[in-house]
């Protein structure tokens, strides 16, 4: 008995943006920590799986490392990340209030 033909699924993949202050803040990083920011971004764009992320509520959430690294984006309808921002837990009171602006700049345009 022959099986049911199924259709290959379609493999869904999500388009990340990045702000100039995101990518500004990228630079700064050693080269270790940007290839490590970039392999994250890698693996949710390609099987569209966070990781360790925080919903920090009005549509702005965290992705998290142990080292304390933030990286603060939106997801925007149900195919695209804004990557807004990055900072680490020690100044995170401070980098969210200002990624919370950007979010309402990008938002309104």
């Amino acid at each position: 008995m022959n099986a049911p033909y199924m259709a290959p699924l379609k493999r869904m993949q999500l388009h990340i943006e990045r702000t100039p202050e995101f990518m500004d803040w990228l630079q700064i990083l050693n080269l270790k920590d940007q290839l490590q920011v970039a392999s994250r971004i890698q693996r949710i764009r390609d099987h569209v799986h966070l990781g360790d992320a925080k919903n920090l509520g009005d549509g702005l959430a965290e992705l998290r490392w142990k080292n304390g690294r933030r990286v603060y984006f939106s997801k925007i309808g149900t195919v695209v990340i804004l990557l807004l921002n990055g900072g680490l837990k020690n100044a995170q009171k401070k980098d969210i209030e200002k990624t919370r602006i950007l979010l309402e700049r990008y938002a309104n345009s």
